[in-house]
């Protein structure tokens, strides 16, 4: 049965999983501490107080994913997370590394600034 809020989503988790999933639950937290937590797409994710999608977060057996990255968070990025994307609106920090709290943490800032700046659009 999928998971009904974020922590019984992390508490499902292999022991492993858990620190570098709530590395990325922190740093999102840092950019976006009135976004609201939920689960979207059977996984961990944060919405605008609007109810907006914001991004999910995931762990994968060899990564570990955030999701969506925009045509802005490359340009504001560029070379800096050109290693982390993989397909089509998906950053991925490899699973034996530390998240990269920082970048995450712009990152998730830029896309606070997108949502805020646009009208509503397509739910997610």
């Amino acid at each position: 049965m999928p998971a009904k809020t974020v922590d019984e989503y992390l508490a499902a988790l292999p022991e492993d999983r858990r620190g570098p999933m709530d590395s990325l639950r922190r740093a999102i937290r840092a950019a976006a501490p009135e976004a609201e937590e939920t689960i979207a797409y059977n996984m961990p994710a944060f919405r605008t107080r609007g109810g907006r999608f914001l991004v999910s977060y995931d762990a994968f057996k060899t990564h570990y994913s955030l999701f969506p990255f925009t045509d802005g968070m490359v340009a504001a990025f560029g070379d800096e997370l050109a290693p982390y994307l993989a397909g089509k609106g998906t950053i991925r920090f490899p699973a034996d590394r530390p998240i990269p709290e920082e970048l995450v943490t712009r990152l998730v800032a830029v896309r606070v600034a997108e949502l805020t700046d646009q009208p509503s659009s397509a739910p997610g």
